[in-house]
C-alpha cells in the first residue's frame, strides 16, 4: 500500500518524484520541510515496500529517486543498468523493535522472549517477501529459536506502516516494527516498545540512488546531496536513523 505526499508548492516548480520505503513516512515529513526551506522545487513522495518499488522500477517506474530499506535493491537495479552511475548512497542503518500500545500487559523486559506470551494471539511483521524489516523480524525471531513456535500467530502487513497500523489498531497484540516509527509521534504516544539487538539479524543498510531515466538528474543529484548535510543527518537521527559507519544508539523512551 502506498501512500503520495505532496508538498504545497506553486504549480510550475520544478518536482521530483520519489520512491520511498515505508520507515521513512514521518522522518521523511519533516526532511521534506526542511529542503523547500532551500529549495522552491517541489517533492512527490509515495511510500511502500522495497520490494514492490524495486518490482515498479524494474518496469520502468517513472520515479526519479529511489529511497530503500535495503541496499540491494539499489545494487540490484544498478546491475540492470537502470541507477545513474555514482549515486548509490547508504543513508541510514535500520533497527526493530517490539512495540505494544500502552495499555498492555505486557512485559517488554524480557525481549523477544514476551512474543512467547500465552496472552499474545496476533504479531504483526512486514511481509518479508518483499519488506526487509519482515525479514530483519523472522531473523530475529529464528535467532531466538522462537519462530516455530509463534509463526501461527504472525500477520502481515504489506510494509512496515500498514504493520504499525494493525498492532496500533488493535488487530494485533505486539508488532515488530521499524524504530524510525517507534519513535515517530504517533506511535511514541499511543505505546511503549523496546529495541531488538541488532546482532539477532542481519544489517538492515538503507540506500538511495538516482533513476538513470530521471529527468530531473540535476535536482535528483542535489537532493541526494541534501540528505548528506549534517543537519540533514542529525535530522534522520531523531528517528533512530543512524549512517551504517557509526555505531551510536539513538537515545529511546522505553
Amino acid at each position: 500500500m502506498m501512500m503520495a505526499c505532496l508538498s504545497p508548492l506553486a504549480v510550475h516548480a520544478e518536482s521530483l518524484t520519489v520512491a520511498a520505503a515505508a520507515d521513512l513516512t514521518f522522518a521523511f515529513r519533516e526532511v521534506a520541510a526542511e529542503f523547500h526551506k532551500q529549495s522552491t522545487e517541489q517533492l512527490r513522495i509515495s511510500y511502500g515496500s522495497s520490494g514492490n518499488f524495486f518490482s515498479q522500477l524494474k518496469n520502468g517506474a517513472p520515479y526519479d529517486v529511489f529511497f530503500s530499506a535495503d541496499v540491494q535493491y539499489p545494487q540490484k537495479l544498478a546491475e540492470a543498468g537502470l541507477v545513474e552511475p555514482g549515486t548509490i548512497y547508504k543513508y541510514a542503518a535500520g533497527k526493530i523493535v517490539i512495540w505494544v500500545p500502552t495499555a498492555s500487559k505486557l512485559d517488554l523486559s524480557r525481549g523477544l522472549g514476551v512474543l512467547l506470551d500465552p496472552g499474545i494471539h496476533r504479531i504483526a511483521i512486514a511481509n518479508p517477501e518483499h519488506a526487509p524489516y519482515g525479514r530483519a523480524a523472522v531473523a530475529a525471531m529464528q535467532h531466538e529459536a522462537i519462530y516455530d513456535k509463534v509463526k501461527d500467530k504472525v500477520v502481515l502487513g504489506e510494509d512496515i506502516s500498514q504493520t504499525a497500523q494493525f498492532v496500533e489498531s488493535g488487530n494485533a497484540d505486539a508488532g515488530i516494527l521499524a524504530l524510525s516509527l517507534a519513535l515517530a509521534p504517533p506511535m511514541r504516544e499511543r505505546g511503549r516498545f523496546v529495541i531488538i539487538s541488532p546482532d539477532k539479524y542481519p544489517p538492515i543498510i538503507q540506500a538511495a540512488c538516482v533513476i538513470r531515466a530521471t529527468k530531473q538528474l540535476g535536482l535528483a543529484k542535489r537532493f541526494l546531496e541534501f540528505m548528506k548535510q549534517p543537519a540533514t543527518v542529525a535530522k534522520m537521527e531523531e528517528f533512530g536513523f543512524v549512517l551504517p559507519m557509526t555505531t551510536a544508539d539513538p537515545g529511546h523512551p522505553k
